[in-house]
């Protein structure tokens, strides 16, 4: 079991550089299968490739941000910056960096509900409608999230954060139902999402960038001890598991396949997707409610007020 250990550590935790030099032309020899639409031996070995470059790209960009920071703290644009009070603490505070990331995806969130909700009128549609309503629930998140960030000190009151984790976690189960509604709707009625011309691939190295970030900060904030950071990097999650499978949905569409395979894949990845997100959503709120209980037992013998239900 050792020995076999050692060999998936070899194969699938690569180097920062192996990890790179195998992954970048992987993606681009995928995308060009795909963009003269071969289906011969070369596309399959072309999508074998960019599933290990995938593996090896979610195992390893950590170890990649990591020695890449530490070049870049050298660089004297850097240095430039930390001089600046604003730039320090954006390099330095997570809590910033994450209301910043919070607050950029706000605008686009509220466009896509005004956009949609205009669609699902105009044109009598429950699927625009259905979007128009999972991008309310995630701006309703991210206003959320954006307010106790500068309400509260990350980190501090802990007890805070996981009463506000725990709402979260709420509004996630939410959101999770209108995703099945969403996924159920895309098989049923064979829909799904489209990007003229080019704009797929931008689109799936955008896709592919969001989701890895995503899956990486989920990880990496966990050591911050702040619930509330971790809620914000859950959400960045979401997210990008939805745009993934909105890039799949498209490039089925775009490059080929039958509506029964069409049917076949969207209801697994849709139903991975939600799988995915109702855990998350429910171990919010468990683990949220275990802490509080914990913690107001601890709060209780030390005489101290307990942090109330909400």
């Amino acid at each position: 079991m050792e020995r076999f250990k050692k060999l998936l550590k070899k194969l699938f935790c690569l180097p920062p550089l192996p990890t790179v030099l195998i992954a970048v032309p992987s993606f681009v020899f995928v995308f060009f299968m795909l963009s003269i639409g071969e289906h011969g031996v070369l596309a399959y070995v072309s999508y074998c490739l960019s599933a290990y470059a995938m593996i090896i790209t979610v195992t390893g960009v950590g170890k990649v941000i990591s020695a890449a920071r530490h070049g870049i703290e050298e660089l004297s644009l850097v240095k430039k910056i930390r001089v600046n009070p604003i730039g320090d603490r954006f390099l330095s505070d997570a809590g910033f960096r994450s209301a910043i990331s919070l607050g950029s995806g706000l605008p686009a969130n509220l466009l896509y509900v005004a956009l949609n909700m205009f669609s699902g009128i105009r044109y009598r549609s429950a699927w625009f409608v259905m979007l128009a309503f999972y991008y309310v629930l995630l701006s309703t998140m991210r206003v959320l999230l954006l307010t106790q960030l500068h309400r509260i000190a990350v980190g501090r009151d802990v007890r805070a954060e996981y009463r506000r984790c725990r709402i979260f976690g709420i509004i996630l189960l939410m959101m999770n139902q209108v995703l099945v509604g969403i996924v159920i709707y895309i098989v049923t009625e064979n829909r799904g999402f489209e990007y003229p011309g080019l704009m797929i691939y931008a689109m799936a190295l955008y896709t592919f960038y969001i989701t890895v970030t995503a899956i990486i900060n989920v990880i990496r904030f966990r050591k911050h001890g702040s619930p509330v950071l971790t809620a914000s990097k859950v959400i960045n999650l979401t997210a990008a598991l939805v745009s993934m499978l909105s890039l799949e949905t498209a490039m089925i569409a775009q490059f080929g396949g039958t509506a029964g395979f069409r049917r076949t894949m969207t209801a697994a990845s849709g139903g991975g997707v939600c799988v995915i997100v109702l855990g998350m959503a429910v171990y919010m709120i468990a683990h949220s409610a275990r802490k509080l209980k914990s913690l107001n037992a601890l709060a209780d013998s030390r005489g101290e007020p307990p942090c109330g239900d909400v």
